[in-house]
């Protein structure tokens, strides 16, 4: 089982703090606002506890369940109390109209949080195809990239304990492509799908 800590307060910190908890987890739930923070801890039970914004995480995997604007500023603003930690990034920076990124250059929210991170930490993209109640109610596949193989081998470890599987596709700079895959959900969810009750998945032919 992991030590988790998950920085924000929204839907997602929520779905994958209880799904973290059902698992086994410890989880550290810290945001801006404290009130918010310890309501969420309530409410996931199991043990969930409070942490400070900006002090060290107690969690060996922080999961920054941030929208992708803040994701950086945030991680910048923890600095060195983030050293030696995983940081799980989860974001999709869509433009405003959802039908391609924010940034123009090919990059992704996970590389600026490399740049930006304590040297020690290392980075890992995940969750980011999967919408919140797909994660809340169904077994979707879980895409990841990193850099680190031991990170990912921690981040593959605490998904399996939600009942899930990990996928590797790669280095970090594969996070670029994973941020166009959730581009690529909506696409789907607005035109050839029609709806947000699907998530993307892999399928393998028999031996």
């Amino acid at each position: 089982m992991s030590n988790i800590s998950i920085i924000g307060t929204g839907n997602m910190a929520r779905t994958i703090g209880a799904r973290a908890i059902a698992g086994g987890n410890t989880v550290e739930v810290m945001g801006r606002d404290q009130s918010k923070a310890a309501d969420l801890a309530k409410a996931l039970g199991g043990g969930a506890t409070t942490g400070e914004w900006g002090t060290a995480p107690a969690g060996d995997i922080v999961i920054v369940a941030l929208l992708y604007d803040g994701v950086v500023p945030a991680v910048a603003q923890y600095g060195d109390a983030l050293a030696s930690k995983v940081i799980v990034d989860i974001s999709n920076p869509f433009n405003s109209t959802f039908d391609g990124l924010a940034h123009r250059e090919q990059t992704s929210i996970a590389q600026e949080v490399a740049k930006t991170a304590p040297a020690s930490a290392s980075v890992v993209k995940a969750f980011n195809t999967i919408f919140r109640h797909v994660l809340e109610k169904g077994r979707p596949d879980v895409f990841i990239a990193g850099d680190n193989a031991q990170a990912k081998a921690s981040v593959e470890a605490f998904i399996e304990t939600l009942g899930l599987r990990p996928l590797d596709v790669g280095g970090l700079k594969m996070a670029h492509w994973l941020e166009g895959a959730g581009v690529v959900t909506v696409g789907l969810a607005n035109h050839g799908v029609g709806n947000l009750d699907f998530a993307l998945t892999i399928t393998e032919l028999p031996v």
